[in-house]
């Protein structure tokens, strides 16, 4: 087939339209499918841009299709399957038991016979260039480099032709089925119509947690306005209309690396539900979230939906230096190699406690300048909160506050199993207002220390942390200096 027939062949394609599905035609999807939803933070999945599907996402999706039956064993052709489904996890059923499945073949929606894949088993018409007839048949196999279709009058096979070059393809019964293709050996106890539940695991769909937080005017308590939202991320290849859905906040473990993972974009459709909140449970070790009310979710799409109300939050703001980590070495570091100083940023964060269990997400958090207008003042990631844990997040630098850090003082008495260490920080504010900057220190030469001495008392002492609160003036500087003793048994003496 050449390409300019391929790229003509959307539109070359007329679909004929039936009240009553024939034996061996693709049905189409049903709204109204139950569809559960896993986490993902796929860049790709939320992108404002992009073409074709993605394969980042998770989702298990239950359907019901009405299906023509004839008694006895017969083939039929599902369509409008996403592009992206685990064909090893995809079953159906009849909940009636007026039939089974005896076997099933997933034909994949991929390459550029794609949009022929569905029609498999189906009676359509070969076109030319002109729009003549090149054949008229049933359309046993599709590939790249044709068509293969077989004349029948009655029951009796004329021949089989294999057409290479061809304009368009019109279905005789039907619509046009999309995507990928389930292809099925039924044998059904009686003929009619039956109703069908399918069910698979898809990628191109996902959701995450997207939060705001508005602070509220007010210089020495942080309050905020806290918004809870759902995004929804369609990019699958097909609508999914008036679907029932379940949000799951947790991480499974999925085995298979080309399982299906947590075209170009059209736009992003927001529907904001702040009266009802969805219900919650726990499903296992995860959390569930059933939304209200079906909604639509169109391919290429991505859709807000409420999870909690908006409501007021306490919060605490910090401006913080810190130094070093928590880790501790398996013998005391005797070594004066000089260790991290010099100048650094001042980090901004903001600290809240969950009112409810909160699946992770990122929070944009918002503040009024002088005239009112909210601004954006930073971005963090929220990790799956508990109900009253705390969540902490890093807003950015603060412009006007800098911190300088140097070592005054290091002896070590090998002898004596002991060694001191002393540090200098200095803060400055170039501010209009006076600041407190929170100083997070960890000694972490050895595990066994005490504080010797330090010019501001700690707020804050653990087994691994100093931490120190100091105000710094406007347009001023403020200076903290401490000093930090380090001892260990001879059992614990490093060897030479």
């Amino acid at each position: 087939m050449n390409q300019p027939a391929l790229s003509a062949l959307a539109l070359a394609c007329v679909a004929g339209l039936a009240v009553a599905m024939p034996v061996g035609a693709a049905t189409p999807a049903a709204s109204g499918a139950d569809i559960t939803l896993y986490r993902s933070d796929s860049t790709a999945l939320y992108a404002s841009s992009g073409d074709g599907n993605v394969s980042d996402g998770y989702a298990v999706i239950r359907e019901r299709r009405a299906l023509a039956l004839q008694p006895g064993v017969q083939d039929i052709t599902i369509g409008d399957l996403p592009d992206q489904l685990d064909a090893e996890a995809l079953a159906l059923g009849f909940p009636d038991g007026g039939a089974k499945v005896v076997s099933q073949r997933l034909l994949l929606g991929q390459g550029e016979s794609a949009a022929l894949t569905g029609l498999i088993g189906r009676e359509v018409t070969i076109l030319g260039d002109n729009g003549e007839a090149l054949a008229t048949g049933t359309l046993k196999r599709v590939s790249n480099d044709g068509l293969m279709i077989e004349s029948v009058s009655g029951k009796s096979v004329l021949g089989t032709t294999w057409i290479r070059q061809y304009a368009g393809v019109r279905v005789n019964g039907g619509d046009f089925p999309t995507g990928s293709s389930l292809r099925l050996r039924v044998d059904a106890a009686r003929g009619g119509n039956s109703e069908a539940v399918l069910s698979y695991p898809t990628s191109g769909l996902g959701w995450r947690a997207a939060y705001v937080a508005a602070l509220q005017p007010g210089n020495n308590v942080c309050r905020m306005q806290f918004e809870s939202r759902a995004s929804i991320a369609n990019r699958s290849g097909r609508d999914w209309n008036d679907a029932k859905l379940t949000l799951i906040a947790g991480e499974p473990n999925f085995a298979k690396p080309s399982a299906p993972r947590p075209m170009m974009m059209r736009a992003a459709a927001l529907s904001f539900s702040a009266k009802t909140e969805p219900q919650q449970e726990q499903m296992d070790n995860y959390r569930s979230y059933t939304l209200p009310s079906p909604v639509n979710l169109p391919d290429g799409s991505v859709s807000q939906v409420s999870l909690y109300d908006t409501r007021p939050l306490s919060c605490e703001r910090t401006n913080l230096v810190e130094s070093g980590s928590v880790w501790q070495p398996e013998q005391p570091m005797l070594s004066s190699d000089p260790v991290a100083g010099g100048e650094s940023n001042v980090v901004s964060t903001l600290k809240f406690t969950a009112f409810d269990s909160l699946p992770a997400g990122y929070l944009r958090v918002l503040t009024q300048d002088s005239h009112g207008t909210p601004q954006f003042i930073g971005e963090g990631r929220i990790s799956d909160t508990p109900k009253g844990s705390a969540a902490t997040i890093e807003l950015g630098s603060a412009f006007d506050l800098r911190s300088t850090r140097e070592r005054t003082a290091f002896h070590v008495d090998k002898a004596g199993r002991t060694m001191d260490e002393a540090f200098r920080i200095t803060l400055t504010n170039a501010g209009d207002s006076a600041r407190t900057v929170t100083v997070r220190e960890h000694p972490n030469r050895w595990r066994e220390w005490k504080l010797a001495s330090s010019s501001t008392p700690p707020s804050k002492q653990t087994t691994d942390t100093l931490e120190f609160r100091i105000d710094v003036p406007a347009g001023g500087k403020a200076v903290l200096d401490y000093a930090v003793h380090y001892a260990w048994t001879a059992e614990q003496q490093p060897k030479p």
